[in-house]
């Protein structure tokens, strides 16, 4: 803080003056801290002298205590804090036990801690040759790591085809070089090598001697891998502890001369004198290159205090190995030879009796290790400092009944026992379906939730999706070469002329709808059904009678935002800062912009983070969902920041492409902050470590707990050896793991322990986990969901439902609107009310209906229907016809409909001789504008395309056939006639498909469908369209075709040219026709009536039909169980 900043006096003791116009801040001392009170074992702990020490800790032990007292008494005996390290394994372990040491020592400086890594970093900066890194060493994450590994495994096909592969993989491996799953087994012999300390030629010897070829292969790939590391700077986690344990093991190893210089100095003796006593925390977690380094720190009888639990060990697939400290005693033995000492903490201050009986059933059926057998026994039998706690066990028929009882658990602890949300938490095996799903399920119920963020990979936080995704599209426009090809192209033009209706490559309509309808765009449906409209309009009146739809062209203005300036700023505003900030983003990238700063550019430059941010400030649900967006955003951008030296469009791809590889979160310098007051949701392993005084233990299926298939079956990883090939592991050292793993879930609760699974009625369905009876407390079978949700906003719907209920007594009515009055009246300290939901003003339904101040219609001037709206007005439903066609809330027009504008147009085409009648100019027509309408997928595509030209075929040989004496005298005939319905006055506008000349003079009008359903023959004779189109007839709507005379009518026809004709009428090879004879009385007259009646009254109410099955609008109808919270 500047100096500068303070200009006035001061009276805060912490700051003092040094010379005037200047301050110092001093740091407020830290208040003495009184020691705890130990029992004997924790006490035989401390006083330990010199020579190693393993000390066995249970769960709730009070392991970490005993560990700063170990280190506070020795630096009270006069040790030197420096030459005290203590080692632990997760950054937050190491801050809490500098904070508590420093806590403990008061003003003393306290010792290193430190993490396992950290360490070794340290190490290898401090020892490494200064000129063999020109830049700071920069340790790479595991998604970096297997972004690096795919892509010299991608590399070596490539290779290979040139003769250059300087590795040769085995044939039957070539084929899956390129697949995530493949380059997890080569990350995996890579990282167990180098734990065992065996270098590319140490790795190559050994899988010579056991006939292994793709260990071999291995081998040479471990070489190029680590020459590229050296080329970039960069270590992985593997690699870096492997060097370290070289330099502290003061000799080269074995094959590594070339990433290890041989004349550096030898480190070991100054290090292993360094330190007067080392401490070491979870010491089960150990892998082997660990061991080496501890033996070369502290080894040789040196003074090594490790605290640790073998039933504990849950980190196998991080190259964990529980044997570390089961051969404890014997890899530090004493200075006299003898193996090492071991102390055991037997009392349990987290659970109470009750849950350790549970839990010490757990650990009766763990594998008895290599320990002492009596110190084994004490270990397991923890006796607990009080009595309680409870163990629950339940089973639900279903996943969707068990997350629906988890909230209610939690939230009856929560108001029914007090228990506050931030000491409650439910742990699961998986990861993010499970925790996404149990999220869902919490938040829904009112629950406030915490889930730790490095549970859930980047990509599958909902806050970064749109991001990454207008990364990506600005990306690859940003590279070099064709990508912006697509840009410069035109909209296609049924009418033949040069156009292209791609839209640009780097951004396909699916990508722009959902960055449009994203927090990017900001735009909702109407909004784009609007701006879609538009721009269709624009293509009509540039002259392409078929313009491409919407979505491509809401494609196509997002990669050039000069198209989007005369639009309107009511509808289009979303699309305009979209494009613009596309663009920017784009051209920062070509610019050698990095992916933060491209991702800045897209974040800053909209109104999302504001939004966000005043969310968050309000508080509640939405505040809670902003905060976990606000908490994800900054993750991404601290994992972009790592990737600053990638610059341009590719260095921006590489930089996705490491974050889709996430499949389990990075781990980062920064955890996100942690809400004060809510339920943690996690997995189980990352639960070590953590109690809460109630824990929930979801979704402990069999099959899914104990997990017992086998990792990395292919490479084989674990099978090698220091020594010699290693025995696979066994289904049984499989499911012992298993069982630590739920140990671990389960010993974290202090007061009550609820453990669920889901249990199918089917024999062959979901069944709970063998580890349920294991707890020795019987499941309770729950077959029902709970009445409400144990929530205000669930409370005052039921007391609601309750005054409305026929079927309640009138005083249980009347009590239940007492208690919505009570609760309506409830307010805060400013008095704004706490539950406003529950006052009858915002209810809905209790107001008169509101009447727009403008009418729909003017009444003293004629009502414009169309054939197809009286259709909807007069028999279908009039609602669908006001959403639809009134408040343009339909759904986008679908590829279904460009297929029937296409075969319209081809056949207007055909009848009015621009294009003559042949199958192959038609089909030739078909492809200059088959590619503008969008389908699902290329085989829907190709169907719909065969099925288009079976229907032009039909077309052909119906417009060649000699229809008895009739002749086409028009097509797409527009008119537009008034005429009297009742008391209305109504004009009709539309178009004819063809308009026909029969023998006597008469009209006949033909309309082309090519829908999949074709009404019944009663439906036909009564059809409004054809009828209105009769009438039109009548009142002169084709006068201008008969050289000025009014023909009578004589008739109409529907048809149907995806459908085959009877048999009789010719089959397959034409289209089905359905005629209605001429108009006969005044049905049609009394039908424009009672539609343009229902417009003038704007009365649209629902009528339940076949027709609602796909109606767009059935959350909003009143008629449909969607639309029940519609009245009307």
């Amino acid at each position: 803080m500047s100096s500068s900043s303070f200009t006035g006096r001061t009276t805060y003791p912490q700051v003092r003056r040094r010379s005037a116009g200047a301050y110092r801040l001093v740091r407020t001392p830290l208040r003495p801290v009184d020691p705890p009170l130990l029992d004997a074992r924790q006490r035989a702990v401390v006083d330990h002298g010199r020579g190693p020490l393993l000390v066995l800790a249970g769960p709730g032990t009070g392991k970490t205590t005993t560990l700063v007292e170990a280190v506070a008494a020795r630096v009270a005996a006069g040790t030197d804090p420096e030459r005290i390290l203590v080692l632990t394994f997760s950054r937050k372990a190491a801050v809490e036990l500098r904070d508590r040491m420093a806590l403990r020592l008061g003003g003393t400086r306290g010792p290193q801690a430190t993490t396992f890594h950290s360490y070794c970093y340290a190490l290898v900066r401090a020892h490494q040759d200064a000129d063999l890194f020109a830049e700071p060493l920069r340790l790479l994450s595991g998604p970096e790591q297997d972004v690096a590994v795919r892509d010299l495994l991608a590399g070596q096909l490539g290779l290979e085809r040139e003769g250059l592969a300087p590795v040769r993989w085995p044939d039957e491996l070539r084929a899956c070089l390129t697949t995530r799953g493949f380059a997890d087994e080569v990350r995996a012999v890579l990282a167990r090598s180098r734990e065992l300390g065996l270098g590319p030629d140490a790795l190559a010897d050994f899988a010579r001697r056991t006939g292994r070829p793709d260990w071999r292969a291995a081998a040479a790939f471990l070489a190029e891998y680590l020459d590229v590391l050296d080329l970039q700077g960069v270590l992985d986690y593997a690699e870096l502890v492997h060097r370290a344990v070289l330099l502290a093991e003061r000799a080269p190893h074995s094959g590594t001369s070339s990433h290890v210089s041989s004349s550096a100095p030898s480190y070991g003796p100054a290090l292993a004198d360094a330190y007067d006593a080392v401490f070491v925390d979870e010491y089960q977690d150990t892998d082997p290159a660990q061991v080496r380094l501890l033996r070369a720190l502290a080894g040789g009888g040196r003074t090594l205090v490790a605290f640790g639990d073998p039933d504990q060990s849950i980190y196998a697939f991080r190259g964990a190995d529980v044997n570390g400290i089961l051969d404890f005693p014997d890899t530090f033995p004493r200075a006299d030879g003898t193996p090492a000492r071991v102390e055991v903490l037997t009392t349990s201050r987290r659970s109470g009796e009750a849950l350790l009986t549970a839990t010490r059933l757990l650990t009766r059926r763990m594998p008895m290790p290599r320990l002492p057998s009596e110190k084994v026994r004490a270990h397991r039998e923890l006796a607990a400092v009080r009595a309680g706690g409870r163990v629950e066990s339940y089973t639900y028929p279903t996943a969707s009944t068990e997350l629906e009882n988890i909230a209610d658990i939690v939230r009856r602890a929560h108001l029914e026992e007090g228990v506050p949300w931030h000491d409650m938490a439910v742990l699961t095996r998986a990861g993010t379906r499970a925790l996404s799903a149990l999220r869902r399920a919490l938040t829904s119920a009112g629950v406030p939730v915490e889930v730790d963020g490095t549970d859930i990979p980047l990509r599958h936080e909902p806050a970064v999706t749109p991001l990454l995704t207008a990364l990506r599209a600005v990306a690859t426009a940003a590279l070099p070469g064709p990508a912006e090809a697509g840009e410069e192209s035109g909209g296609a033009a049924a009418d033949g002329e040069a156009a292209d209706d791609t839209p640009p490559t780097w951004l396909d309509p699916e990508t722009a709808l959902d960055l449009l309808t994203s927090p990017l765009g900001g735009m909702d449906s109407a909004d784009i059904r609007r701006l879609g409209r538009a721009l269709r309009d624009e293509e009509r009146a540039a002259g392409n009678r078929v313009p491409p739809p919407s979505d491509l062209l809401l494609a196509r203005v997002l990669a050039e935002p000069e198209r989007l300036v005369a639009h309107d700023p009511a509808y289009a505003r979303g699309a305009q800062r979209l494009s613009a900030l596309l663009r920017k983003a784009r051209e920062l990238l070509e610019g050698g912009g990095t992916a933060a700063e491209a991702l800045w550019e897209l974040w800053s430059g909209t109104p999302w983070p504001q939004r966000l941010e005043r969310a968050a400030l309000r508080g509640g649900t939405a505040g809670r969902n902003a905060d976990r967006d606000l908490d994800a955003v900054c993750a991404l951008f601290d994992t972009a920041a790592r990737a600053e030296e990638r610059t341009g469009g590719r260095g921006a791809l590489n930089f996705l492409e490491e974050v889709d590889a996430q499949d389990i979160a990075a781990d980062t310098l920064t955890r996100r902050a942690v809400r004060p007051d809510a339920v943690r949701l996690m997995t189980a392993h990352r639960s070590k470590g953590l109690e809460w005084s109630l824990v929930v233990v979801a979704g402990v299926q069999e099959g899914l707990w104990p997990d017992l298939r086998r990792r990395g079956s292919l490479l084989e990883a674990d099978r090698i050896g220091r020594d010699g090939l290693a025995e696979p592991l066994t289904p049984g050292a499989l499911l012992a793991e298993e069982r630590r793993l739920f140990y671990v879930a389960a010993t974290r609760a202090r007061d009550r322990l609820v453990v669920t699974a889901v249990k199918a009625p089917a024999d062959d369905g979901d069944q709970p986990s063998r580890f349920l009876a294991e707890l020795g407390e019987e499941p309770k079978d729950v077959t029902g969901r709970p009445r409400r949700p144990l929530a205000v906003a669930a409370l005052v719907a039921e007391l609601r439902a309750t005054t409305v209920d026929p079927e309640a007594s009138e005083a249980l009515r009347d009590a239940a609107a007492r208690r919505l009055a009570r609760l309506a009246a409830l307010t805060d300290d400013e008095g704004q009310p706490l539950v406003p939901a529950a006052h009858p003003d915002r209810w809905w339904g209790l107001n008169e209906p509101t009447r727009s101040a403008v009418p729909l219609r003017d009444r003293d001037h004629p009502v414009v229907l169309s054939g197809s709206a009286l259709d909807q007005l007069a028999n279908t439903c009039a609602l669908q016809w006001f959403l639809g066609r009134e408040v343009k809330a339909d759904a986008p027009a679908t590829a279904a409909q460009g297929f029937g504008n296409v075969v319209h147009v081809l056949a207007d085409e055909v009848a009015s001789g621009r294009t003559p009648a042949d199958l192959a100019v038609l089909m030739e027509r078909l492809d200059s504008v088959w590619d503008a309408l969008a389908f699902d997928a290329p085989w829907k595509s190709a169907q719909e395309k065969n099925n288009a030209r079976v229907a032009l075929e039909r077309f052909l040989r119906w417009h060649t056939l000699d229809r008895t004496g009739r002749t086409p005298v028009a097509t797409e005939h527009d008119f537009d006639v008034t005429l009297e319905a009742g008391e209305y006055e109504v004009r009709i506008r539309g178009s004819m498909d063809r308009v026909e000349q029969d023998e006597a003079g008469r009209a006949y009008v033909v309309d082309f469908k090519t829908g999949k359903q074709a009404p019944t023959a009663n439906e036909v004779a009564a059809h409004p369209q054809l009828a209105v189109y009769q009438l039109a007839v009548e009142r002169g709507a084709v006068d201008e075709a008969f050289a000025g005379e009014r023909p009578a009518s004589g008739g109409a026809e529907l048809v149907h040219l995806r459908q085959p004709a009877p048999k009789k009428e010719g089959g397959e090879a034409y289209p089905k026709v359905q005629a209605q004879e001429p108009l006969a009385g005044e049905w049609v007259g009394d039908l424009l009536a009672t539609a343009a009646g229902r417009v003038l009254d704007e009365h649209f109410t629902p009528n339940p039909g076949q027709h609602c099955t796909n109606c767009t609008f059935r959350t909003s109808c009143s008629a449909q169980p969607e639309g029940r919270q519609v009245l009307e």
